[in-house]
């Protein structure tokens, strides 16, 4: 079901408008229009005098465009206080290698900051940059930015669009997908394109993380996914590349909130995961909260930080902010170990991409073997303590 305006009976009083709890109903060219913000609640269809709103069944038909005429991949650089976040440049790293395989340019778009960052994403690999410096994004607020994507989308037409599945992304990218009547995937693990039809392939676990599931939006453009951070490797920096910024201007947009303050988390714990260059991880192996002392222990000496997988969360036997996996944090430190995890594909989703992975399970046929670069069949309760004394005799402790 949605609710339409028949623009021919529409005589644009704009009775309508009041009407609606969601701010769903516009002018356009003096007349009323839909958005995406409705939300079927009905309130409209009575009050129009010219019976001009309407319930209808079905959803609208997807009108037939020329796919050929889009071209280029994006990639939203979402910007903190002045500075953009790490996982734009994760995003440059997989839509570097998404531009080299269709034969086109690689973009980022960049709303607030100044321009040294705009010029940061070039040395990331950009080539060219569409930058709003205008104060209104200072602080995130969905409503602008909202509203410029989408008018920058349809003006310059990219065929791949991606940003970070991050609170940002997460607020923002599926309205202006909506607003472009396109496919959006959202946590995507892996990006593709298909050799034989072009088409990006966005790969996701699906079905709480038992399947991998490949994703195609065939028929409409441009093909918009989110991806998780720190999935994805960085792409490279080279501080002599150049490349094109173009500065674009805030004009007309809207902003129906704002932001009053912003309160920043105390974290958890004292080494963030998502930062850590070494994680020492236990799962439910470990038999109880005693072993994850020991995996402290290990971490202190190699200067890390401790994670879990859900299964030790779940027992209680650490909190949950140092879970790793699908429903926890995905980091990508230079080492990861993992003691006594057995390798669900929910918890390999969070740390797969790391550098190098030390695993330890007695299990010879533990599916963390299989993504391993070294593989330690034995107790934990026995290795770990081994791994410590070394470590205490090579520091001199």
């Amino acid at each position: 079901m949605r609710i339409k305006v028949d623009v021919d009976l529409c005589t644009g009083c704009e009775t309508c408008i009041s009407s609606c709890p969601y701010d769903a109903i516009e002018m356009k060219d003096d007349k009323a229009f839909i958005n995406e913000y409705c939300q079927l609640c009905r309130n409209c269809l009575n009050v129009c005098p010219e019976g001009a709103i309407k319930e209808i069944e079905g959803e609208e038909p997807l009108a037939v465009e020329d796919l050929s005429s889009y071209k280029g991949v994006w990639v939203f650089a979402e910007q903190r206080e002045g500075r953009v976040s790490d996982v734009a440049f994760e995003l440059l790293g997989v839509g570097r290698e998404l531009a080299d395989q269709k034969d086109t340019e690689l973009s980022a778009v960049l709303f607030g900051a100044d321009s040294s960052e705009a010029e940061r994403l070039i040395h990331w690999g950009a080539d060219r940059v569409y930058h709003c410096p205008d104060s209104i994004f200072d602080k995130f607020n969905d409503d602008p930015y909202v509203d410029l994507l989408t008018h920058l989308i349809k003006r310059y037409k990219p065929e791949i669009v991606l940003a970070g599945a991050t609170p940002m992304g997460r607020s923002f990218f599926p309205r202006v997908a909506a607003r472009l009547k396109t496919g959006l995937t959202a946590d995507c693990t892996s990006l593709k394109i298909d050799p034989e039809t072009g088409h990006l392939l966005q790969i996701r676990p699906a079905f709480g993380g038992n399947i991998m599931a490949t994703i195609l939006c065939p028929r409409t453009r441009p093909q918009m996914a989110t991806v998780r951070p720190r999935v994805m490797k960085k792409g490279s920096y080279d501080e002599s590349r150049k490349g094109e910024i173009i500065e674009i201007d805030a004009e007309n947009l809207r902003c129906r909130t704002r932001v009053l303050e912003t309160v920043k988390e105390e974290s958890e714990t004292t080494c963030n995961l998502q930062e850590a260059d070494v994680i020492v991880s236990g799962g439910r192996g470990l038999g109880g909260p005693e072993g994850f002392r020991m995996l402290e222990e290990l971490a202190k000496l190699l200067g890390g930080a401790v994670g879990a997988s859900r299964a030790a969360v779940d027992e209680g036997w650490i909190p949950y902010s140092h879970q790793v996996g699908q429903t926890g944090k995905t980091v990508c430190p230079r080492l990861y170990i993992a003691c006594g995890i057995s390798g669900a594909v929910q918890h390999l989703v969070g740390m797969q991409s790391s550098d190098v992975i030390i695993a330890i399970n007695k299990n010879e046929d533990a599916p963390i073997f299989g993504v391993a670069n070294y593989a330690i069949v034995g107790d934990v309760k026995e290795i770990v303590p081994l791994l410590i004394r070394k470590l205490k005799e090579v520091k001199g402790q």
